[in-house]
């Protein structure tokens, strides 16, 4: 058994998202993790977590959204919280890829979220780009573990990570040819990562191009088998239990 803890799921990728669960239930990928990162999306990924039991599902408001979420919308969000299908905060966090235009309003926002993430004592979903420095920064003033959610970092970076408590997402990007991040996953303990696709982004190696789906976790496990040069039956058995270890899923 796989559990991808990483993927959007929305009907404007997907055009039968009963088939993408079968698909991913074939290859042994159950169950999966939502990210409900927009407003949109949120709504959307708990109708999915209300329908299938093997659906949960973590909210929360992506650094894109820090200009248009209101408090009103972060309220709402504290009450989704509170749902049994709902495990965990995210993904939220820093993104400076496009500019810092709105760095303070993305601090603020991850701030908030932390702290209702620390309120609940629910495991949070970290995104990172080119923010790394302040990401980590602003975790550490709160008592809160999780994922780092799509690690491409450093080895030095990883260890930073895994020193202050956090699990590693790896996905899609281990398979591609020109990664380093074969080597990162080399070097860390199996103990520290879980499996995840993004999907419908950061589709493995030899798919690249086409629409990610949850049904890929096994290719990404393999890699890390390679990577690691341990089976692919001891990476799943690990990662699984790892994933329930964050999320708290019986």
């Amino acid at each position: 058994m796989f559990i991808d803890t990483h993927c959007h799921l929305s009907k404007d990728d997907y055009d039968d998202i009963e088939q993408v669960l079968e698909d991913n239930r074939k290859v042994g990928v159950s169950p999966i993790i939502i990210s409900g990162c927009t407003r949109e999306s949120i709504l959307e990924s708990l109708e999915y977590g209300k329908m299938y039991s093997d659906v949960f599902v973590t909210t929360g408001y992506h650094p894109s959204e820090a200009s248009i979420t209101t408090e009103e919308d972060l309220k709402l969000l504290e009450d989704q919280l509170q749902l049994k299908f709902v495990i965990g905060v995210g993904e939220i966090g820093l993104d400076y890829h496009y500019g810092k235009e709105d760095k303070e309003k993305q601090i603020i926002l991850f701030e908030k979220q932390l702290a209702l993430a620390e309120k609940y004592q629910l495991p949070v979903v970290i995104h990172s780009r080119d923010a790394t420095l302040d990401t980590i920064s602003i975790l550490k003033k709160y008592s809160v573990t999780g994922v780092i959610h799509c690690f491409s970092g450093s080895y030095e970076t990883a260890l930073e990570y895994i020193k202050m408590g956090f699990i590693l997402g790896i996905g899609g990007v281990v398979t591609f040819k020109n990664s380093k991040l074969g080597d990162v996953v080399s070097k860390i303990p199996i103990e520290k990562i879980v499996l995840e696709t993004d999907s419908p982004y950061l589709t493995p190696t030899p798919y690249r191009g086409e629409v990610n789906s949850s049904k890929y976790i096994p290719l990404i496990a393999e890699k890390i088998a390679s990577c690691k040069e341990i089976s692919i039956e001891e990476v799943a058995r690990i990662t699984t239990d790892n994933a329930k270890r964050i999320f708290h899923l019986d």
